[in-house]
């Protein structure tokens, strides 16, 4: 946990915190800290006591995107660095998609480029009143990466998505809001307190049911009703088998409040 330069990386009480911490670049990806994200994602998913993740930021930004200095500096060797930026961060982003532990995004700043698409990634996105999403790619002569292209028109639909990639329009945290990108604006001084409150209560909660449901919803996208249906009295069968389904149950007739332990 202490061999990272540019994220900072820490568990406690089940709670793992991914903190984008390359402050001097405005939280920028290059190719490093690509890698850390991805090292810290791995870890948080083969880490059985992590039952929530928060993703947040250092600094004024949350992120500015890809490190487009060392890409200029590369020179003809831009491409095979961008791919690497690429390759590490998508790594990443599924990791976090996938793993059972709910994924909170706390953006305290302006989120633009793949840190736009990490603010997505997450399955719960909070806001500070001072954060702005911007696309960016096309106005450097790019193209989206980090998912986004997939995920930006479920969320949103394909005009809104194609607006926003062909024009770089900037949303404010309200327009997020009120676009179903993000879950909820707070005060910047009450962002960190309120995700970690939220990614505590998350964390004693059923986990392994919380998996289920992120792999549901996922599923949705490709799956027929039918299909979806396959998939759905698979998992509720595999999670009424579980510890924390049989607590949960037993609690429930009990009427009191269940002790689930991610199992």
């Amino acid at each position: 946990m202490n061999s990272f330069e540019f994220i900072e990386f820490s568990i406690e009480n089940s709670v793992a915190t991914i903190t984008l911490s390359r402050t001097d670049a405005g939280n920028a990806f290059n190719l490093q800290m690509a890698q850390e994200l991805n090292r810290a994602a791995t870890a948080c998913y083969y880490n059985e006591s992590v039952r929530a993740v928060i993703l947040n930021a250092n600094g004024k930004l949350f992120s500015a995107g890809g490190d487009l200095a060392s890409m200029a500096a590369a020179g003809d060797n831009a491409d095979v660095m961008l791919n690497g930026i690429a390759e590490q961060c998508h790594a990443a982003y599924s990791t976090l998609s996938r793993m059972r532990a709910p994924v909170i995004a706390a953006i305290n700043g302006p989120a633009a480029g793949i840190g736009f698409s990490l603010s997505i990634v997450a399955d719960i996105t909070l806001a500070s009143d001072k954060a702005s999403f911007l696309m960016a790619y096309t106005a450097a002569g790019l193209s989206p990466d980090g998912g986004i292209s997939f995920l930006l028109p479920k969320i949103i639909g394909i005009k809104r998505a194609k607006e926003l990639a062909l024009t770089n329009r900037k949303l404010s945290a309200e327009q997020a809001l009120d676009w179903g990108l993000i879950n909820e604006v707070l005060p910047s001084d009450e962002l960190q307190a309120h995700a970690l409150k939220l990614a505590t209560t998350l964390a004693q909660g059923a986990t392994q049911a919380f998996g289920s449901v992120k792999s549901l919803i996922a599923s949705a996208h490709s799956e027929s009703l039918e299909g979806q249906m396959t998939l759905e009295a698979a998992a509720i069968t595999k999670n009424v088998k579980s510890k924390d389904g049989q607590e949960g149950i037993q609690a429930f007739l009990e009427r009191r409040k269940p002790n689930f332990i991610g199992e």
